[in-house]
């Protein structure tokens, strides 16, 4: 009963209200929680999360790698975060970086076997942190959970775009 009162009273302030659950606030504050957590957890590792996500992701494009563009992309990150990144990666010795065989400007990188024991022992940390965030929901929870999170990044996206797709449209519009 509670619940729908609440309901009630949401829909009738303006979505940016102070006693409204807020989009933006709500995933500010769980990506930091999050981030902060695992942080913590990874720092007898000498991992950062950023490093570790950088891991895991070359990991699952072995053994062809990844530009660093497409690192940048899949991580969700900036070319100038994930490029000092990579370097501390590399002097670490996780991670090499080889010329493109066919991209001049671009460099391949793959994971060494030092990152690849760096990113097993991590994961084991990253598996059992996201287990415990999400341990009091149901299988079928976490997924609808995970899914919706995924919808929004992507409509975020989308949204994103838009604005640019319709000023090119528009300016193309007036050449002609």
């Amino acid at each position: 009963m509670a619940a729908k009162k609440n309901a009630s009273v949401s829909a009738a302030l303006p979505i940016d209200a102070p006693g409204r659950r807020r989009l933006p606030i709500l995933l500010r504050h769980a990506w930091y929680s999050l981030n902060q957590t695992f942080r913590r957890r990874l720092a007898r590792s000498g991992l950062t999360p950023d490093q570790f996500t950088a891991l895991r992701t070359l990991s699952e494009h072995e053994p062809g790698g990844l530009t660093q563009s497409d690192l940048t992309r899949l991580i969700a990150s900036d070319p100038n975060t994930v490029g000092a990144l990579v370097e501390r990666m590399e002097r670490c010795g996780w991670i090499a970086r080889a010329p493109h065989e066919r991209d001049r400007r671009a460099n391949r990188l793959r994971l060494l076997p030092a990152g690849r024991g760096q990113y097993r022992r991590a994961r084991k940390i990253a598996v059992a942190l996201q287990a415990a965030v999400l341990a009091k929901w149901s299988e079928k929870k976490r997924g609808e959970f995970l899914e919706n999170l995924a919808w929004v990044s992507e409509r975020c996206r989308a949204l994103a775009d838009a604005p640019a797709k319709k000023k090119r449209r528009n300016s193309n519009s007036l050449r002609r």
